[in-house]
């Protein structure tokens, strides 16, 4: 990934470190807006989850995709080691306020695709009792040339305001610079004028290599690092 944009982008981690150590917070949330699906949002977390690892920083990983079961899941890229939480269950809900309690500084949680409506109603009802006991969050949205991508984000900003800070993924999924819409239309100026996001870009792969790493549940670097003995890759 490279960083592009008005606001330049620090790895997440760091600035999470940063940020809490500035406002007193002891936990940070990091969750994608899980909008639109296809958009790549599995692979973001996928990236920045072993950015953590690789750079020995302390992580709780939550797959809260209900919609991906077997293949292509943060679970399965990860040989099950991550929780899967139902959060649209009162279970899983209480899963997720445990991990919020314990464990590391920092949580990232891969959300489904539809998740909008749950996470909303969680955080109209849960937000201001979590940061009273210092958890804050950030919203990773990933979005392509397809106008739909850029909508989704700006609903979900319209529900979740101030309440997290913003980290914005022009995923190059097409191969195209092609972002005229999240660059140009009124609607996604006004977002960005309002709440500043940070602005990375996620540079084009080949859509066979990503085919094949979805089905293996094989990561980037383990094809890079030939760890891997699917023939494919």
């Amino acid at each position: 990934m490279s960083s592009a944009g008005a606001k330049q982008a620090e790895p997440v981690g760091t600035s999470s470190r940063q940020e809490a150590n500035e406002t007193g917070a002891r936990k940070r949330v990091i969750l994608s807006m899980g909008g639109k699906g296809g958009v790549g949002k599995t692979n973001v977390i996928t990236g920045l989850a072993e950015w953590y690892q690789e750079n020995r920083i302390p992580v709780t990983l939550l797959d809260l995709d209900t919609e991906n079961k077997s293949r292509g899941s943060l679970t399965h890229f990860f040989r099950g080691e991550v929780p899967k939480i139902n959060i649209h269950t009162p279970d899983g809900l209480d899963a997720f306020l445990d991990v919020l309690d314990e464990g590391p500084p920092i949580v990232l949680a891969d959300m489904g695709g539809g998740s909008g409506r749950v996470t909303h109603a969680w955080f109209d009802q849960m937000h201001q009792p979590v940061m009273r006991r210092g958890i804050v969050f950030t919203a990773i949205g990933v979005i392509t040339s397809d106008p739909a991508s850029v909508e989704s984000v700006l609903t979900w900003a319209d529900r979740l305001q101030r309440r997290v800070t913003y980290l914005i993924v022009e995923n190059h999924a097409d191969g195209s610079d092609n972002f005229t819409y999240w660059r140009q239309s009124e609607q996604a100026r006004a977002f960005q004028k309002v709440f500043q996001p940070a602005v990375i870009q996620m540079e084009y792969r080949l859509p066979h290599l990503e085919t094949a790493m979805r089905n293996h549940g094989v990561t980037l670097s383990e094809v890079i690092a030939r760890r891997t003995e699917v023939p494919e890759l």
